[in-house]
C-alpha cells in the first residue's frame, strides 16, 4: 500500500498532525520509536484542559482518539532511510519493511544533550530541568540553581527569582557584562563563579551542589540549558534546509510546515525554535494541514 501520509515519530506533534489528515480521509501512517523526549518528566503543564497530565497518559490517549478514524495506522518501529521515488517517497524501516507514500511528515523530535557533569541525566526532569515555565511551580519557594554559559542562561537566571531564590553557577570562565550582572543584581540573584563539580543527594532528588573550591551550596532544583540536536538523520538525508535557534538546529518551513523539500513536512520540536506541548500540538496540525493541501494539489493538477 502507498500511503498518502507517513508521519516518522508518535509524539504530541505526529499524533496532531495524523489526526487532521486521518479527519480528511486519507490513508496516514504513523511509525513510532516510543522514545519522546519528554518521557524523564512526571507530568505536562501549559496544556489547557490537561494540566498535570502524566506525558505517557497523554499520548496514550491521543492515539487511541486517532485510531477511531478508519484510515489511520500506527506502528512501533524505526525509519531507518528516506528518498524520494517516482510518486513521493519510499521508507526503510530498521525491521527491514519498506513503506511508500505521497508526502512525509517527520515529527521525530530533537534529543537533549546535557554539560559534562556526571548525575545531570539521572535527576533530568524531576530535580534537574529545563524550563521554569513548564517546571517552575513545582518547585517554588525552594533553593533553585542555574547553569548559564552563554545569553540564554543568563535570561533564564533572570526569570527564576519569579519562583524562588536564585543562585547562577557561571560555567565555563563565562562572565555577564557589567549590564547584565547590574540586572541579575536588581533581581536578587546570587552569582557563583566556582566551578561546580559533584551533585550532592540520591537521585532523583537533589540536596546541593560541590564547588570546586570544596563548598557546598543547598539548592533543590538545578535549570540546565540543554543543547538539542534531531533523533534522526533523515531531513539531512532528504537534503531539508535547517536554521540555527538559541537552543540548537531546527528545520525551516513554511506557514504550513513544508521543508524546503517538497512533499516533506516537518511538526514538533524538530521544526521551530521554541518547545513546548501545545506549540508541538498545534504545529501537527498545520503540518497536517500542509500535507493535506498538497495531496488536494497534486489530485487537481
Amino acid at each position: 500500500m502507498r500511503y498518502d501520509a507517513v508521519i516518522v515519530g508518535g509524539g504530541n506533534a505526529g499524533l496532531s498532525a495524523a489526526q487532521a489528515l486521518a479527519r480528511a480521509r486519507r490513508r496516514v501512517l504513523v511509525v513510532d520509536a516510543g522514545q519522546p523526549r519528554n518521557r524523564f518528566a512526571a507530568a505536562v503543564h501549559n496544556v489547557f484542559g490537561h494540566d498535570g497530565t502524566p506525558p505517557a497518559t497523554l499520548l496514550a490517549n491521543g492515539r487511541a482518539e486517532l485510531l477511531r478514524y478508519p484510515t489511520a495506522t500506527v506502528i512501533a518501529g524505526e525509519v531507518i532511510e528516506a528518498v524520494a521515488d517516482a510518486v513521493g517517497f519510499s521508507l526503510a524501516l530498521a525491521d527491514g519493511q519498506t513503506v511508500q507514500t505521497r508526502t512525509l511528515i517527520l515529527a521525530g523530535g530533537v534529543c537533549d544533550v546535557l554539560p559534562p557533569l556526571d548525575g545531570l541525566q539521572a535527576r533530568w526532569g524531576r530535580s534537574v530541568l529545563h524550563c521554569p515555565y513548564c517546571h517552575g511551580f513545582e518547585v517554588a519557594g525552594r533553593a533553585l540553581g542555574v547553569f548559564a554559559g552563554d545569553a540564554m542562561g543568563l535570561h533564564r537566571a533572570r526569570m527564576l527569582p519569579d519562583w524562588g531564590p536564585t543562585t547562577c553557577f557561571l560555567e565555563d570562565g563565562f562572565e555577564p557584562d557589567a549590564d547584565d550582572a547590574r540586572k541579575l543584581a536588581n533581581r536578587g540573584v546570587t552569582l557563583e563563579r566556582v566551578p561546580v563539580v559533584e551533585l550532592l543527594g540520591t537521585a532523583p532528588a537533589l540536596d546541593g551542589v560541590r564547588l570546586a573550591d570544596g563548598r557546598s551550596i543547598a539548592i533543590d532544583a538545578l535549570f540546565v540549558g540543554s543543547r538539542v540536536e534531531p533523533v534522526d538523520g533523515l531531513a539531512d538525508r532528504l537534503g531539508c534546509a535547517q536554521d540555527i535557534g538559541p537552543l540548537g538546529p531546527y528545520l525551516r518551513v513554511d506557514a504550513f510546515k513544508q521543508t524546503s523539500v517538497p512533499g516533506v513536512f516537518a511538526a514538533g520540536d524538530l521544526s521551530q525554535p521554541m518547545h513546548s506541548v501545545p506549540l508541538a500540538v498545534a504545529s501537527g496540525l498545520l503540518a497536517g494541514v500542509g500535507a493535506h493541501q498538497a495531496l488536494i494539489a497534486a489530485d487537481a493538477a
